[in-house]
């Protein structure tokens, strides 16, 4: 598991102004604004010219995995959620949420042949969950506690969970071609889910957009 460390979950919460005065102020009454699209203006860009890092473009349905600015493989087409992607989702919309995450979990022994875990819901979602009024003042707050106390977003709230990359399994591999067909995870074939655990490792940035 992935835990995040004191300083990066710090600077994750200082990001979002409502963290700190959230008990006092309560949600803003500005329009929902929305952070993720923000944010993903710049999460095309590597933190440094090693940077191993994944990006999944709804729009072209490729995953590619770059080293800085060079591309290392894509592949393609691959699947999202039924519902499409979208900087917001809910829980069971089938939505594939857009956004900036990290790997934090691998599981082997998935159904799906490897599941690799991302850290959805990230702060930014909760703060847009919060502002439009998805989530209540207490589920920020308890949001923000789980997250404290365990290194890892909280999978049972009202923006779902369980969300990943993965492969087939025993899936239909022309349904997979063919359709956008998963509950809101990224999903690639057996071979690629296989050469995909080979590049990257729990800590990898997933930019989803």
């Amino acid at each position: 598991m992935f835990l995040v460390n004191r300083r990066r979950f710090l600077a994750m919460a200082l990001s979002l102004p409502a963290v700190a005065s959230a008990a006092v102020t309560g949600p803003s009454q500005a329009a929902p604004s929305d952070l993720v699209a923000t944010m993903l203006t710049r999460a095309h860009l590597p933190r440094h010219s090693n940077e191993v890092w994944v990006l999944v473009d709804d729009q072209e349905a490729t995953l590619s995995v770059f080293r800085g600015n060079d591309l290392l493989e894509r592949f393609g087409p691959i699947s999202l959620g039924r519902a499409g992607a979208k900087t917001q989702r809910v829980r069971g919309d089938n939505v594939t949420p857009m956004g900036e995450f990290r790997i934090n979990r691998f599981n082997y022994e998935s159904q799906w042949r490897t599941f690799m875990g991302i850290d959805f819901p990230t702060p930014a979602h909760a703060r847009m969950a919060l502002e439009k009024g998805i989530y209540s003042q207490t589920d920020y707050e308890d949001y923000f506690d789980y997250y404290r106390r365990n290194g890892h977003p909280p999978q049972n709230t009202a923006l779902g969970g369980a969300i990943g990359i993965h492969g087939l399994g025993s899936a239909d591999p022309d349904i997979h071609g063919r359709y956008h067909w998963t509950q809101g995870c990224v999903a690639v074939t057996n071979e690629q889910i296989d050469r995909l655990a080979e590049l990257v490792g729990v800590g990898t940035r997933v930019v989803i957009r």
